[in-house]
């Protein structure tokens, strides 16, 4: 905050609450604000029936409590803004996350307040994963990776999205991932796999459909995002020949990335491949994301972010082909940078799965 020259950050209830205090808190109606001053205690506005898990944090909090009624709210949040009043000038908040509700709570306190954005705050705390951060990753692939290995022997013509993507969830539970998914698993067979972030719906599998698997697991509030292709039955000589192009360019991507490297440069390397093969125009969003306590944060691989990559990043590595009206095919890994170059730390076949028609 003092390097950006910032007084006081807030956060609400989600990823960067829970990463700066392990509390955590359902993003709801009743709203849970954390003021951060740069001298001085961070103070906690909260429903105050949630005080025994606030206490339990073991944090040194100025805590501020209110009660159900709503109409006694702002009263609470002034208490807290009034506590830090010499420093209420300017708010820093994480734009992604901010909502209305707490803008106006904070302002109804201190009318002159202004906001501004926290991202680059919490890009520089959340974007450089610890050892420990790193094994919670790992975890949740370890857990994502068998889920889909117990799922995949369900998928047989007759089976519907909905009924796969249920089945995975279910697995993705029995293996140990929090109940908090990081998204809801993606299942797109035939004509529906040409829409990268298709819905599960109620379309019966068939013989030679193409069907996109996109599913993530959660293990102490870490994150994984893999996608694997299944060929129900034989795949046929186009579709085969595409998911090695795909599985190519997921390689080069993974290849090319390294402490230093340009995300743009692992982007152009992934998406180079697929041009050569005649699909540019089919390659339709960017290489990749990085992953942590949200699905998508910073580093973002794509042609517009320039920034090297470092030791401690972890993010996805996921080119795909879509032809509309045909399908497509998508090769999710995750990958962490170190020192001396990146690991995938995903392990599933990349080739197609082949389930039986």
């Amino acid at each position: 905050m003092s390097d950006h020259c910032v007084p006081l950050v807030a956060v609400n209830a989600g990823s960067s609450l829970t990463y700066l205090t392990g509390l955590s808190f359902h993003v709801s109606e009743r709203p849970a604000i954390l003021v951060i001053p740069t001298e001085g205690s961070p103070c906690f506005f909260f429903p105050e029936f949630e005080h025994e898990k606030v206490n339990r944090a073991g944090m040194d909090l100025r805590t501020f409590p209110y009660p159900e009624d709503t109409g006694q709210w702002p009263a609470v949040m002034s208490r807290l803004i009034n506590s830090i009043a010499s420093q209420k000038g300017e708010i820093a908040v994480p734009p992604e996350e901010f909502r209305f509700l707490e803008m106006r709570l904070i302002q109804q306190a201190a009318p002159g307040i202004t906001f501004s954005s926290a991202a680059k705050i919490f890009q520089s705390l959340l974007v450089i994963k610890d050892a420990q951060e790193q094994a919670a990753i790992r975890k949740a692939i370890a857990i994502a990776e068998e889920a889909f290995r117990q799922t995949f022997h369900a998928i047989r013509a007759g089976r519907t999205e909905t009924e796969i993507a249920n089945q995975l969830v279910i697995h993705l539970l029995e293996q140990g991932s929090s109940p908090e998914l990081p998204f809801s698993p993606i299942v797109a067979s035939g004509p529906n796999s040409a829409d990268p972030h298709a819905l599960p719906g109620g379309r019966v599998f068939q013989s030679g459909d193409l069907i996109v698997i996109d599913w993530g697991a959660c293990w102490d509030g870490y994150i994984s995002d893999i996608t694997r292709t299944v060929s129900l039955g034989e795949p046929s000589h186009q579709a085969a020949a595409i998911a090695e192009l795909v599985a190519a360019a997921n390689q080069a991507g993974r290849s090319k990335a390294g402490p230093g490297i340009p995300a743009s440069d692992v982007d152009a390397a992934a998406r180079n491949v697929i041009a050569t093969g005649g699909y540019r125009e089919n390659f339709i969003h960017r290489t990749g994301h990085g992953i942590g306590l949200k699905a998508h944060e910073e580093p973002y691989i794509s042609s517009a972010e320039t920034s090297p990559l470092a030791d401690g990043m972890t993010f996805t590595v996921e080119p795909g082909i879509y032809l509309p009206g045909w399908g497509g095919i998508r090769i999710e890994d995750n990958v962490l940078i170190t020192s001396s170059g990146a690991d995938t730390l995903t392990t599933l076949p990349r080739e197609l799965w082949i389930a039986p028609a």
